[in-house]
């Protein structure tokens, strides 16, 4: 009796979260109905975003998510690979266990604070570095990758503790080195770890909001170059959704809404399966 309550009751939460999905799913796309139908996919490519004139296009929006992201993981990515090898393999308990500890505790701070760093400290040097005022997607991608950072170094740092023992042992009694011992037994081992932190960090960078807002310099104009200032999906439906005054208007921020949901949610997804592909591979 009592498994078969329990049977139902996990169950039932199971498939909840596969019903919030498409509800989420509803919403959206009945809110960007009218914005669909006025604008249809040209809203993707249009870079034009004239609120006064009626004018919508997405193009600004999704090029900064994109690219925002892009260097966010291609900064991030290495970092954390390497932090968690030193953590796990090259360092002595008494300095791995405080230094795991501070760059978890990274992790809870409120992406806020990261923004205001942002803003009123990194944006002044990259604006002596690279010009202009220090807003922008790189910039952008900077904080992201700092927030990323300690998800992918914690997840790939445990990761790489479950290797066993024996085989390292074994490699270093056949006479290999330790690097090759971290190249050819510990990374192949914990090859779907890191793959699985990257893809935890890619779905919290593509929809960060709170610190690209500060960083990014809200520009609707698709920039010449990642060190002028640009938006992002996010950033746009933050900043705009308050002064949406006309239907068309709210219904093109609930599109943009949806194109986020649907880039997230295929990138995650096409990611994923490569994961699990990898994953049976290493089985077979």
């Amino acid at each position: 009796m009592i498994d078969t309550i329990f049977h139902n009751t996990t169950r039932f939460f199971a498939i909840s979260v596969l019903l919030v999905l498409a509800a989420l799913f509803a919403v959206l796309f009945s809110e960007a109905k009218p914005a669909m139908e006025a604008f249809g996919l040209d809203f993707i490519i249009n870079s034009k975003w004239a609120p006064n004139m009626e004018i919508f296009g997405g193009y600004p929006a999704i090029y900064g998510s994109i690219v925002s992201t892009i260097i966010a993981m291609l900064i991030a990515t290495p970092i954390a690979i390497g932090i968690a090898i030193f953590l796990s393999e090259l360092t002595p308990p008494w300095i791995s266990t405080p230094v795991g500890m501070a760059i978890e505790l990274l992790a809870a701070i409120p992406s806020i604070i990261y923004g205001m760093w942002g803003l009123f400290y990194l944006a002044p040097v990259l604006r002596d570095i690279w010009g202009g005022n220090g807003l922008g997607l790189m910039t952008a991608g900077i904080v992201l990758s700092i927030m990323i950072l300690p998800f992918m170094a914690a997840i790939t740092r445990d990761a790489m503790k479950t290797t066993p023992e024996i085989l390292k042992e074994s490699a270093y009694g056949m006479g290999a080195t330790r690097w090759e011992v971290l190249k050819d037994v510990v990374i192949p081992y914990v090859k779907s770890g890191i793959i699985g932190s990257i893809i935890l960090a890619l779905g919290r960078a593509v929809g960060e909001t709170m610190a690209v807002t500060f960083v990014m310099g809200n520009s609707h104009k698709v920039p010449s170059s990642i060190f002028q200032p640009a938006t992002s999906i996010p950033v746009t439906l933050a900043n705009e959704f308050t002064e949406a005054d006309t239907d068309l208007y709210y219904s093109s921020l609930f599109y943009l809404a949806l194109i986020l949901l649907v880039i997230s949610f295929t990138v995650i997804a096409v990611a994923k399966f490569w994961f699990l592909r990898n994953l049976q591979e290493q089985r077979i």
